[in-house]
C-alpha cells in the first residue's frame, strides 16, 4: 500500500543497469520497477545515467513525479503490474537519477582507485555532468565508466552541475576500489578530497562493513552512513538499504542525508561477515585469515608466500581511533537481514538460490504476505507459522535476533550465513519449532 507523506521508506540508491559490465540482462527499467515493488523499495536509483543509451531510455520511459523523483510511464507500468503479485501491486515505486563512476588516477605518489556515487534531481543536471565527463573518457564503454580523473575533480564537476546533487564515496572499505581501500585508497576524507572535503556528507559502508565498524572512526562522526545494494541483478536489489522517514521529495531526502538528522532512521545491513572482503585472504590458495593471523604471517599467504589481500576488518582496525568493542551511546537503527532466497535455499537444502523449488516458495510467500522487506522485517512469525511457512517462521525469528552462523568472506569470496547451521538436518530444524 502507498504510505503517508512522512512514513518510513526503503531507499536503495546504488544499482547498475544492464549496460554495466558483469550485470544481468534483466537490469532494465521495467524489471527494476517490478522487482522494486516485490522487494518493497520505495525509492531506487537508476544507476548508470552517464551511459548514452541508458540515459535515452530513462528519458523515454520515466516521467516526473514528486519533486526530484520519477515514475515509470503508465504504458510500461501497467504491463509490469500484470506480472506483480496482488500483495505488492499497490506498493509505491519511484526512481532517482544516479551513477557510479570509477576514478583511477595517481595522487601523492600512489595509484588511486575510487568508486563514487552521484545522485541528482533532474535530467538537466545529469546532462551537464555527462557533457563534462564525455570530454574526459568514453561513457559508452561501460555503465560505470572508468575515468582517469581525480575524485576531487569529479566532486567539483558534480557541485557545479547542481548544488542539490549528492556525492557519496562508494563502498568505502573495498580493498581495490574505495576511498579507504587497503590497496589503492586514502587514510582520510581530507587526504582524498582536500579543500572540498566539507562537501562529503555521506559515505557508503559497503557489504563487508556495518555502521558499528565505521563508528570506530571519529573522522566519520559527522558523516551519514548509508547502505545500498550495488545490485547487478534484480534479485540482489536492497540486499542493503536505507530507512528514511521523509516527505516523498528528493530534496527532503537529500537534505536529511546531508545533515544526518531525524529523517535518517538507519540502515538495513548484510551481516558484514558475509561480504566478500570482510577478512584477509588469498582466494587462489583458499586461505582466509583474521587480522591477527595476517600479522602472524607477516602479511604473506602461508601457501604461496605472496601478499594477502587485506580485508575490511583489518583496514578498519588500522584507521580506527576507538576500540573494537566501541558502541555509541545513541545511534541510528541497524537491522541485519539475510536475503529471503538464501533462507529458503537453506530450508530447501539446495545450493542454488535460483532453483525452481526456491523460486516457487519465494513466489508463494510473497503472494501471501507481501513484499520481501515486510516479510524479513515486519510480518509476525506467528502469521507465517499459521499459513504453513513453519521453517521460515523459525528462521526469521532466529535472524531477527542475530542468532546465525557465519563463515566470513575474503579476497572476493562471499561469506556464508546460515540460520540453522551445517550440522542440522531438515528434520532437526522442524524439531526446533
Amino acid at each position: 500500500m502507498q504510505k503517508n507523506n512522512e512514513e518510513e521508506r526503503i531507499v536503495d540508491l546504488h544499482i547498475h543497469s544492464h549496460y554495466s559490465r558483469a550485470t544481468s540482462k534483466n537490469m532494465n527499467i521495467e524489471s527494476l520497477y517490478r522487482w522494486g515493488k516485490i522487494k518493497g523499495i520505495e525509492i531506487m536509483g537508476t544507476g548508470d545515467f552517464t551511459h548514452p543509451q541508458w540515459f535515452a531510455e530513462l528519458r523515454n520511459k520515466l516521467e516526473p513525479a514528486e519533486p526530484g523523483l520519477f515514475k515509470l510511464k503508465s504504458q510500461y507500468a501497467q504491463e509490469q503490474d500484470g506480472l506483480i503479485p496482488e500483495s505488492c501491486k499497490q506498493n509505491l515505486m519511484r526512481f532517482v537519477l544516479t551513477v557510479e563512476i570509477s576514478n583511477i588516477y595517481s595522487k601523492n605518489g600512489s595509484v588511486r582507485k575510487l568508486h563514487n556515487l552521484i545522485v541528482v534531481p533532474n535530467f538537466e543536471s545529469a546532462s551537464r555532468i555527462n557533457a563534462q565527463l564525455s570530454r574526459i573518457g568514453n561513457l559508452r564503454a561501460d555503465g560505470r565508466p572508468i575515468l582517469g580523473m581525480d575524485s576531487k575533480n569529479l566532486l567539483k564537476i558534480t557541485l557545479e552541475a547542481d548544488q542539490d546533487a549528492l556525492f557519496i564515496p562508494a563502498h568505502i572499505w573495498t580493498p581495490w576500489f574505495a576511498m579507504f581501500g587497503s590497496n589503492s585508497g586514502f587514510d582520510s576524507i581530507e587526504e582524498a578530497f582536500g579543500e572540498l572535503s566539507s562537501h562529503i556528507h555521506a559515505v557508503e559502508t559497503g557489504l563487508s562493513s556495518d555502521p558499528f565498524m565505521n563508528w570506530r572512526l571519529s573522522q566519520l562522526d559527522k558523516i551519514t552512513l548509508v547502505s545500498n545494494s550495488d545490485a547487478h541483478s534484480p534479485q540482489k536489489l536492497a540486499r542493503e538499504a536505507n530507512i528514511i522517514k521523509s516527505k516523498l521529495d528528493y530534496y527532503d531526502i537529500v537534505n536529511g542525508l546531508k545533515t544526518n538528522d531525524e529523517r535518517i532512521v538507519g540502515t538495513v545491513e548484510f551481516f558484514p561477515e558475509e561480504g566478500k572482503y570482510h577478512y584477509d585472504g588469498h582466494r587462489l590458495c583458499g586461505v582466509r585469515c583474521t587480522p591477527l593471523e595476517t600479522e602472524k604471517y607477516n602479511g604473506l599467504c602461508p601457501v604461496c608466500k605472496r601478499p594477502l589481500v587485506v580485508g575490511v576488518q583489518n583496514r578498519v582496525n588500522k584507521l580506527a581511533d576507538r576500540p573494537s568493542d566501541y558502541r555509541p551511546k545513541t545511534h541510528k537503527l541497524v537491522e541485519y537481514i539475510i536475503p529471503l532466497v538464501e533462507i529458503l535455499s537453506e530450508i530447501k537444502n539446495v545450493k542454488s538460490t535460483g532453483s525452481k523449488a526456491v523460486e516457487a516458495e519465494y513466489e508463494k510467500v510473497i503472494s501471501e504476505h507481501g513484499s520481501e522487506f515486510d516479510i524479513l522485517r515486519k510480518v509476525p512469525v506467528d502469521d507465517l507459522h499459521h499459513n504453513g511457512f513453519t521453517q521460515l517462521a523459525h528462521a526469521l525469528a532466529k535472524m531477527r535476533k542475530g542468532d546465525v552462523h557465519v563463515e566470513p568472506g575474503y579476497d572476493g569470496v562471499f561469506g556464508t550465513v546460515k540460520v540453522f547451521g551445517e550440522e542440522k538436518s531438515e528434520n532437526e530444524q522442524l524439531k526446533l519449532i
